[in-house]
Parts: structure tokens; C-alpha cells; sequence
């Protein structure tokens, strides 16, 4: 018997989720590329889809590219909450953990 995380293949071509690979969250199959990493390059870089298949992630087909956004239009609020809950994390961290350096000394 293995074990192995179980893959989970959704409705949607190349979208996957597997426990233990990045969080279980949606992924572009065969890669750790989440849907939300193909979310932040089109709205956050202003990024067209063959951009980010070109430039951002050229690795990655059209295909693919495309069925990570139609998945996130589709899974809009599931995701958005994990990225809210990644951002109170990150910011949890931060509070708690002082910068490496003090800004206000000079290097």
C-alpha cells in the first residue's frame, strides 16, 4: 500500500490538489504553480494571459494558464480566503518576529 498523497483532479483540465503540495491548494498539474501564484501575475503585474504563459511562467501552455483563471472565476471566495488567511499569517510572523536588522541603524 502506498503512502502517497491522492491527487485530486477537478472539472477543470490541468488543475489538481494534492495533500502536502503546496498547502493542498489548487496547482497547475505536474507543477507547484497554484492557481493563485497565475491570479497574482495577471492582477497584480497587469499581466495578459499569453504574458504570463510567455514571460511569467513559460513553462506553462496557454492552456493551462487559462484553466487556472477559469478555475479561479469559478472558486473565487475559497480562494481569496486563503489568500487573506496567507497575508494574516505573514503578518502574524512579522509582529512577532523583529527584523533581522534595525532599520534605524546605520549598516
Amino acid at each position: 500500500m502506498s503512502s502517497k498523497p491522492r491527487t485530486a483532479r477537478t472539472e477543470y483540465a490541468h488543475i489538481v490538489a494534492t495533500p502536502g503540495i503546496v498547502g493542498g491548494e489548487p496547482r497547475i498539474s505536474g507543477t507547484r504553480i497554484r492557481v493563485r501564484d497565475i491570479v497574482a501575475a495577471r492582477d497584480l503585474r497587469a499581466a495578459t494571459p499569453e504574458e504570463i504563459a510567455t514571460t511569467y511562467y513559460p513553462d506553462l501552455s496557454l492552456a493551462q494558464v487559462y484553466a487556472a483563471l477559469a478555475y479561479y472565476e469559478d472558486h473565487r471566495d475559497e480562494l481569496d480566503s486563503l489568500k487573506r488567511e496567507e497575508a494574516r499569517l505573514v503578518e502574524t510572523m512579522r509582529q512577532s518576529n523583529p527584523p533581522y536588522l534595525d532599520d534605524s541603524e546605520p549598516v
